[in-house]
């Protein structure tokens, strides 16, 4: 594996984990078959053991390899107010992907976690759950506060997340991406050296130092990170909803805030503002400068600070909206 860069990076994410306290876990899905049947479904995720004593937060993944390196820079922060559950969505990371199954839409996934949560936040926890997605997350986050209500799910926070997009943003996307691609998929995940250094120029505003290193170091790494459940993740993608004649965005009865980085060129900013405008004006729109597709990731401590002051000002002073 060259200089060994995968393994560097799964452990400075793993570390930041486990000082936070979170633990790595797995629950065993209900069965969705009326006989009980058909293969089992597992969600790994981390979490501290033990009965939550804080106000429960899930912080859902976007359509990367694995959970850990998303929200690395916000376990530490989050954990010392909030109880905070970071799962492997279905086909991601150590999460079970059935083949017997269906590809899971982000409607699918919504549900796989709402049918989790009573064994993710136990049962002495508060009644409502907080959620934070993040690009696709974003798409299960909102799936799941639309299904579940109020009661359950709430507050949101979407970062980076095109619930307006369309098949003309797809191709505006590729175009961007440079013409060589003809699904977005590839371009998300890509198996070569010039591939990861396009997706880094555009989901990063500030230039990583993981684009310095040999063309063979970055190939061997994305193939190890790309490859495993490739054709999955890729019937995921397609089965998503969200730009299809099957979904349509409302506005939801929680406390809603986007997140968007200002030079994102996966979702363009000009859609966070059409996003807003349709989840309603109440909803809160922060932009934090100089960041591409990956806020979290590129300014944590400007991303924790709105995040929290959003979440401790709707415990305080919950939504009294009502569904529309």
């Amino acid at each position: 594996m060259g200089f060994g860069v995968l393994p560097l990076m799964e452990y400075i994410a793993r570390r930041a984990f486990l000082a936070a306290g979170l633990r790595p876990s797995t629950i065993t899905l209900p069965s969705t078959s009326d006989d009980g049947g058909g293969e089992a479904r597992t969600i790994h995720y981390w979490a501290p053991p033990g009965e939550p004593r804080l106000p429960p937060l899930l912080l859902i993944h976007g359509f990367g390899p694995m959970a850990t390196w998303q929200w690395r820079g916000q376990v530490g922060p989050l954990s010392r107010r909030f109880h905070v559950i970071v799962p492997d969505l279905l086909c991601f990371g150590a999460s079970s992907c059935a083949s017997s199954s269906p590809p899971p839409s982000e409607s699918a996934q919504a549900s796989a976690l709402l049918d989790a949560l009573p064994g993710l936040v136990g049962t002495t926890a508060a009644a409502r759950v907080a959620v934070a997605g993040t690009s696709y997350g974003g798409f299960v986050a909102y799936a799941m506060a639309r299904a579940a209500g109020p009661e359950r799910v709430g507050p949101v926070v979407v970062s980076n997340s095109d619930l307006l997009k369309t098949a003309e943003d797809d191709r505006a996307f590729l175009e961007r991406a440079g013409g060589r691609w003809t699904r977005p998929v590839d371009v998300l995940m890509p198996l070569d050296a010039c591939g990861a250094r396009r997706l880094m120029e555009l989901t990063f505003y500030r230039k990583q130092a993981t684009a310095m290193l040999p063309d063979f170091v970055i190939r061997d790494t994305m193939q190890k990170l790309f490859s495993d459940k490739r054709e999955e993740k890729i019937e995921l993608m397609n089965a998503t909803t969200v730009g299809t004649d099957a979904f349509q965005l409302t506005p939801l009865a929680q406390d809603v805030l986007l997140i968007w980085g200002e030079h994102d060129q996966i979702f363009p900013l000009d859609k966070a503002f059409a996003v807003k405008s349709c989840l309603g004006e109440s909803v809160r729109l922060e932009i934090i400068q100089k960041t591409g597709h990956v806020p979290q990731m590129e300014d944590p401590n400007r991303f924790n600070e709105i995040v929290l002051d959003f979440l401790l000002a709707s415990q305080v002073t919950p939504s009294t909206r009502q569904d529309q």
